[in-house]
């Protein structure tokens, strides 16, 4: 056991490239016995990806090592190669673009076509993301003016993830602050919730009795004013007609 166990190290020690390699590799996986398969491709973010189909049974016999060990998660693997992990199909992303160039030659036109490609994706924008994360989620920032220090987004950089119209974290929804009255020179208020709440005990006090009393003259006015119309459309009646009984 003990010869196994060294003869591990020395064929792990080999094939990471020394002790920093090894202990990368510890530190990523945390698995033992080392883990030895074949270099499949690379991801744009630099995560590289493996496979052992021989020592591993199906499930533990494809995996990936981060590129950044300290911010990692399963988010950051970009969707054709998680394709390839969870065994959807087993050529590598790097490696399709050679077999479907290959089996186009395969296909027999059956017209001319003017169109200027060649398959029926047509033309595709190239993916650029901040450190080529996939997940636009994490490309925001954890505080007002500090950027987000764990993915390195820089102070003031603008957010990559999507918010919904009329969100208060969607730019384009945000509005102006606009001030409707003051209570004084150090107490601006944009509404009359926000101007409740910086009235002082005795302030809200006078103001519901002067609320109070202007409500009860608008009541009265409104009864004044019933009033005036109905004693309006009775005189609009006239007297009436008397008809006086003959003898």
């Amino acid at each position: 056991m003990v010869y196994g166990v060294i003869q591990n190290f020395r064929a792990a020690l080999k094939y990471r490239g020394g002790w920093k390699g090894l202990i990368t590799h510890m530190y990523t996986n945390g698995d033992y016995p080392f883990k030895f398969g074949t270099l499949m491709g690379t991801d744009a973010m630099g995560n590289k990806y493996y496979e052992n189909r021989v020592d591993y049974p199906f499930g533990q016999h494809r995996w990936v090592e981060p590129y950044d060990i300290h911010n990692f998660d399963s988010s950051m693997i970009p969707p054709e190669w998680h394709g390839w992990m969870v065994s959807m199909n087993d050529t590598p992303p790097n490696d399709e673009k050679v077999m479907l160039d290959s089996m186009k030659t395969n296909i027999m036109p059956l017209c001319h076509s003017d169109a200027p490609f060649d398959n029926a994706v047509g033309y595709q924008n190239p993916i650029r993301n901040f450190h080529f994360m996939h997940n636009q989620s994490q490309i925001r920032s954890r505080g007002y003016g500090i950027g987000n220090p764990v993915v390195g987004l820089p102070p003031g950089a603008p957010d990559a993830y999507y918010t919904q119209p009329g969100s208060p974290y969607n730019e384009s929804s945000r509005k102006p602050l606009v001030f409707i009255g003051e209570l004084d020179q150090h107490r601006k208020y944009k509404s009359e919730k926000w101007a409740h709440r910086l009235r002082t005990p005795e302030e809200k006090l006078a103001y519901e009795n002067r609320n109070t009393n202007e409500q009860r003259k608008s009541m009265e006015a409104a009864i004044a004013n019933v009033q005036r119309l109905r004693m309006k459309n009775l005189k609009a009646r006239g007297s009436g007609t008397i008809i006086a009984a003959k003898n």
